[in-house]
């Protein structure tokens, strides 16, 4: 397989208000996996590379304003938001990334030549995946496998090679399987949608009850919960409860504060609650998560202080950038 450059090596210089940029790359049965850490400083646009492959990138993380995916640079997506959000794109389509205020963003992509890949694992790929963009939009089952892929990109351990494989191949079965058309079922009006995200926002450490959500928008809770799924792939209660672990990152990321004080500023019972929830929804512990943020975020050694110096470690198959506009970030 041909090796592509990664996005480190394409973004030089880094684009405005990217601090930092890291790349983990591995590759199984003819997929390559880049997992990319960035950590930003306000508004964030520049185009997301590997447009001679084709793409299916997984959202892994995201302090700040949300990610969106566009075919333009100056036309923001027309899909709505959903956390943890994947887009499919095939090879010779260009993409942009875009955030009006990012602060740590981790994802996932894999790029693969689709012939190639039907050769390896015997299969034949349908033929809209060669030719039809999505964007912005959820699945569960694949969301779990890519980040699952994503764990292990520096795991140098033999048997990865084999729990690797099997991961690709589910991928690429999975892929083949899911919808590609939206399922029938009728989704909440964008203007809806916008209400009851800022409703859940303005009370994110508090009880929301289903019913109050539902009169926000004129439905029954039956219909207010089908159709919030089908709008944003998740149901009433996972989307508060992300947008809960969204705010606590943010401020483990940007504050001091201790983790009780984060605990009851998201809503959590204490800090015990919050670090089990936490731990649950992203592997780690929240002291954890906050030590490795501030570690990759630290000023770089001597070495790195040159222009666009770049930090290459042995084995592990990974680039770290640092912006030379923001050198004690």
């Amino acid at each position: 397989m041909a090796t592509e450059q990664t996005r480190a090596d394409r973004l030089i210089p880094l684009p405005e208000n990217v601090v930092s940029l890291s790349v983990a790359r591995r590759s199984w049965n003819e997929v390559s996996l880049d997992v990319i850490s960035a950590h930003c400083a306000g508004r964030v646009a520049h185009h997301l590379c590997y447009e001679s492959q084709t793409r299916l990138s997984a959202l892994l993380e995201e302090v700040g304003s949300p990610c969106e995916p566009r075919m333009r640079p100056d036309k923001p997506c027309l899909m709505p938001y959903v956390p943890r959000h994947l887009y499919f794109v095939p090879a010779g389509i260009d993409i942009w990334g875009y955030s009006a205020d990012m602060r740590f963003v981790k994802d996932a992509i894999l790029t693969m030549d689709l012939a190639a890949v039907e050769n390896r694992l015997q299969q034949t790929i349908p033929y809209d995946l060669h030719n039809a963009p999505r964007l912005r939009f959820a699945d569960d089952r694949l969301w779990t496998l890519i980040k699952l892929l994503a764990d292990v990109v520096t795991d140098e351990d033999p048997s990865t090679q084999l729990y690797g494989d099997g991961l690709t191949a589910a991928i690429v079965a999975t892929l083949m399987t899911a919808p590609r058309a939206p399922a029938q079922v009728t989704g909440l009006a964008p203007w809806q949608v916008k209400r009851v995200v800022e409703y859940l926002d303005a009370h994110i450490s508090q009880r929301v009850e289903l019913a109050t959500l539902a009169t926000l928008v004129g439905l029954s809770q039956s219909h207010f919960s089908h159709a919030f799924r089908a709008s944003t792939g998740v149901a009433p209660y996972r989307w508060q409860l992300d947008a809960r672990i969204r705010r606590a990152r943010r401020l483990l990321l940007e504050t001091q504060m201790g983790l009780e004080q984060v605990a009851e500023a998201t809503g959590f019972a204490d800090a015990v609650h919050f670090g089990r929830t936490f731990r649950r929804l992203t592997g780690v512990s929240p002291g954890a998560w906050r030590r490795d943020r501030h570690s990759h975020s630290a000023a770089p050694g001597k070495e790195l202080r040159r222009q666009q110096g770049r930090e290459i470690h042995a084995g592990s198959g990974s680039t770290r950038l640092r912006n030379a506009r923001h050198p004690c970030l």
